[in-house]
């Protein structure tokens, strides 16, 4: 049997399977090739920059700019996991993976989920005596740090602007915050450069940091609903069932599950019951599990078609009442 027109589609039935790729073209690998160059020119931009923050935060007396070098070192690691994750995500499934390797951006997510929350906590350990207690910062160092970090940043935005992956478009986000960062602590740093209001640079620290766990705790908590193959955010499934049982000869469906590989590759799987034993039905009823995944924009879709009055194929105690 055909797959149908859709390339990324995969259906199974009572009567064998049939699966395909999604296809390879050389528009596809040169955007590839082209998406990693920027994300490795924007990996090292912000470890480079992150390293002269360490320092300038040091030579400067200022825990704002240390909580920015820490944004900036999270972002380093989220950007040189997404470059290697896009050159991982090319290899092909195997026997071991046989979803193919986009989880593992997941797994990266913890990874830099953990590094920031640790480095949160340290600085403001910092952060709050200083607010109690303020020492002065040299401001005009704070200001050159901070031109500098909104043009490293822009630079960086500037290069991947125009990137259609899921992982480039992230690390732009992430640029874009750290692009505000800057642009409060260079407010910061004319205020106390004019007025001497040291208490300036840690309010901004406990600032910083605030944010950067608010979006850690955000990422985390959708890093973990798709762990836990949470139905993916924007997913109806109701009206997912409620569009497949609207399929003429489809009389019921049950075991309909969707989730996510990544966030951005969504899975649904389903049981359908339909009336008519027919080749031609059966192979419409088949064309419009393809449409409606299409249009629902499920990037792989596994479908058992049942006939009247057959027994589920799963245990009993596995299979649930139909819906119709």
């Amino acid at each position: 049997h055909e797959c149908g027109s859709l390339p990324w589609f995969r259906l199974l039935n009572r009567d064998g399977t049939c699966s395909a790729r999604m296809p390879d073209d050389h528009h596809h690998h040169h955007a590839h090739s082209h998406g990693l160059t920027n994300l490795r020119i924007a990996f090292f931009l912000n470890v480079g920059f992150a390293v002269i923050e360490v320092v300038g935060g040091l030579l400067t007396n200022s825990v704002a700019i240390l909580s920015d070098a820490l944004h900036d070192f999270g972002d380093s690691l989220s950007i040189g996991l997404s470059w290697w994750l896009e050159r991982f995500s090319a290899k092909e499934q195997d026997q071991v993976f046989s979803y193919g390797y986009q989880r593992f951006s997941l797994v990266g997510g913890l990874i830099n989920a953990v590094v920031l929350l640790v480095g949160s906590v340290v600085i403001l350990l910092e952060a709050v005596p200083r607010l109690l207690h303020p020492e002065p910062t040299y401001a005009p160092g704070m200001t050159a740090l901070a031109v500098l970090g909104l043009a490293v940043n822009g630079a960086a935005v500037l290069r991947l602007r125009n990137e259609a992956t899921e992982n480039a478009r992230v690390v732009t986000l992430h640029l874009l915050e750290d692009v505000f960062g800057w642009a409060a602590v260079l407010v910061g740093s004319a205020i106390i450069w004019l007025t001497d209001w040291y208490a300036v640079d840690p309010l901004l620290s406990i600032g910083i940091t605030l944010w950067i766990l608010r979006n850690v705790y955000m990422r985390l908590k959708q890093t973990i609903s798709l762990f836990l193959q949470s139905v993916p955010s924007g997913i109806d499934l109701k009206s997912v069932k409620e569009s497949l049982l609207s399929i003429p000869d489809v009389k019921a469906l049950h075991h309909t599950h969707a989730w996510s590989l990544d966030g951005a590759h969504h899975v649904l799987t389903t049981h359908l019951e339909i009336t008519s034993r027919d080749f031609a039905a059966v192979s419409r009823v088949k064309s419009d599990v393809r449409r409606i995944a299409s249009e629902l924009g499920f990037y792989h879709v596994t479908a058992e078609i049942e006939f009247e009055g057959e027994e589920c194929s799963m245990s009993s105690s596995t299979c649930p009442p139909s819906t119709s």
